[in-house]
């Protein structure tokens, strides 16, 4: 049963928890977010707001949120994600799907990455419901966020909302971020021959196929972190990561299948098709040998380094209201998207990356008033004075 209309921020934040919305590469996994988008949708209306539910298109079960208040050009947007990452139940002390508060903190799978943001962004709106709006407040509640940006590609594309700044509140400790790595994320797919272990003659194991494959991958990372190096960044080179194998399905059985998963965080600068290129001419030859198949191709389109502006009206704003200056990140936002769109864009939200993604995820109760505070500021700045 849906909470009440406008309900407080513990009760918002509980419920938005409870309502899984997860979103995946790997399809047994993903999930549509519409029951958070529609219990958005409600709070947000019954506030004032107008709101507009756009569909993803090609996705069934996916859709963003469009909340506005006030009317006109310009304006400012809060925007969050509404999925989460997948999670590991036995790992998590407590309930992922239940708000528990302990230690200070707000646990529960969403409550820093990043549904905890919507509950304070309703809280800063509150005291503006009144207020004649020079520039209307926008709120951007998202799908896909964590695997395929969808929801962000379909703004774009739409060309929907037109807003002069934008603030995602993405995990960043109240730190203000103006620039981040992009992401690529890849599958490499090696077909073999399935046949009785028995006589190894008798197929062509894909999986050993995949070992030789994983070492020219590592190697191929080393040279690319000596390749490419950016010191504006924490981790100034670009990483890879090998996140899953799938491969066979007995131990009697050569395998004949086998798919490795991966990522690299690109830097400003790098070129996601070279790299694949690149990667691809170093690995066919392994295919050749082992007389297999062998395709590398994107899981999902790229999504390009955000390479916003340090001295920027928005970016010099969040640095006086939070006391901290603007950095780089090694994570991936929707902040490439808001900027493609024309928009001033900051990434800047209350909860820590070191909690994201993680058992126990949990949002500090300290970081609530000070991000309320925050929110009531830029709303001023942009929806009432409108420099």
């Amino acid at each position: 049963m849906s909470v009440s209309i406008q309900p407080d921020l513990r009760s918002a934040l509980s419920r938005l928890i409870e309502l899984p919305s997860v979103s995946s590469t790997q399809p047994a996994l993903d999930m549509g977010n519409l029951p958070v988008i529609h219990e958005l949708a409600d709070w947000f209306d019954s506030m004032g707001f107008q709101c507009e539910i756009m569909p993803v298109p090609g996705l069934s079960g996916k859709a963003n949120l469009i909340a506005t208040l006030g009317q006109g050009p310009g304006g400012l947007v809060l925007a969050g994600h509404t999925d989460t990452v997948p999670y590991n139940e036995q790992l998590w002390q407590t309930d992922p799907f239940r708000l528990v508060e302990k230690n200070n903190r707000f646990y529960g799978l969403g409550s820093c990455d990043m549904k905890g943001f919507f509950p304070l962004i309703m809280e800063a709106a509150r005291a503006f419901r009144e207020d004649d709006l020079k520039a209307p407040l926008i709120v951007l509640a998202t799908a896909d966020e964590e695997s395929s940006m969808s929801g962000a590609r379909a703004l774009v594309t739409a060309g929907h909302p037109e807003a002069r700044y934008a603030v995602i509140g993405e995990p960043t400790g109240l730190t203000p971020i103006y620039m981040h790595k992009g992401i690529m994320m890849e599958r490499i797919r090696v077909v073999g021959q399935s046949g009785h272990s028995s006589n190894p003659a008798l197929g062509k194991n894909a999986l050993e196929t995949t070992h030789k494959v994983i070492s020219e991958v590592m190697a191929f990372r080393a040279e690319l972190a000596e390749q490419y190096n950016n010191p504006g960044f924490s981790i100034p080179s670009p990483t890879m990561n090998l996140g899953c194998i799938h491969g066979g399905d007995n131990p009697n059985r050569i395998c004949g299948q086998c798919e490795l998963d991966f990522d690299v965080r690109l830097l400003p600068g790098m070129d996601s098709n070279d790299i694949r290129l690149k990667l691809n001419n170093r690995l066919q030859p392994i295919a050749r040998t082992d007389n297999v198949t062998l395709n590398l191709e994107p899981i999902q389109a790229c999504v390009d380094p955000f390479s916003g502006l340090a001295d920027s009206e928005l970016v010099k704003t969040c640095e006086t209201l939070t006391g901290h200056k603007a950095q780089s990140a090694v994570f991936t936002t929707e902040a490439p998207f808001f900027s493609q769109m024309g928009m001033d864009t900051v990434v800047l939200g209350p909860g820590d990356i070191d909690q994201a993604h993680q058992p126990d995820e949990f949002l500090g109760l300290d970081r609530i008033e000070p991000t309320i505070s925050l929110l009531k500021a830029l709303i001023r700045q942009y929806c009432l004075k409108c420099p």
